[in-house]
């Protein structure tokens, strides 16, 4: 299996541990912290988008993608902790990953010297990585997640990108490494799919 930041979850759980005694008392339901972490992208976004020129915001970016990260991971916790694990928590754990994606990295085509056209295959190619993940399901496999480009490699690489332009990086660093994502994209879609097919096959007697 290529390796995914993905594969860091468990050590990354631990550590929220008391987040999560924290929320099972205050009766904190897994689809409000799913919706939240939608919310906050959205304003977050909207932000990049119409101050793509204040430069603490994509400073920020990385701690705000950790953030997210953190709740991403405490709905699926607290879905087990709880036993609140539901059809349509699933559904909107899917949908309101991929709307934060688009709203968090969107507006990096309106970054100086970003080539907009390939922003947007890259965000096209992540879409399709995830939908390959969620389309293993349909031929009886299980969600895939593996990498190298998987939802927290994609945030761990935007981060160093914000970074990368908050510093002043030249253009063609900032477009080389989304070069890098795209073809890291292309190559997660055809692991996950591979694998999918693997673990469908019929068992040989």
């Amino acid at each position: 299996m290529t390796f995914s930041v993905y594969q860091l979850k468990p050590k990354f759980q631990q550590l929220l541990s008391p987040l999560l005694n924290g929320l099972v008392r205050l009766r904190i339901t897994p689809n409000q912290i799913t919706l939240l972490a939608m919310l906050l992208s959205l304003v977050y976004g909207i932000a990049l988008a119409f101050s793509p020129e204040r430069l603490w915001l994509w400073f920020g970016l990385p701690l705000f993608l950790l953030l997210r990260m953190a709740l991403n991971a405490v709905d699926g916790m607290l879905a087990n902790a709880t036993g609140q694990k539901s059809r349509l928590g699933a559904l909107l754990n899917e949908m309101c990953d991929q709307v934060s994606d688009i709203a968090l990295y969107l507006p990096f085509a309106l970054l100086a010297g970003v080539f907009a056209p390939l922003l947007v295959i890259v965000l096209v190619s992540a879409l399709l990585a995830e939908f390959a993940g969620v389309l293993a399901t349909t031929i009886g496999a299980p969600r895939r997640f593996d990498g190298p480009m998987g939802k927290s490699d994609r945030a761990v690489a935007f981060g160093l990108i914000a970074l990368l332009s908050g510093a002043g990086a030249a253009s063609h660093w900032l477009n080389a490494a989304l070069l890098l994502v795209l073809l890291l994209s292309v190559w997660t879609v055809f692991n996950r799919l591979q694998r999918a097919l693997r673990l469908s096959a019929p068992q040989t007697p």
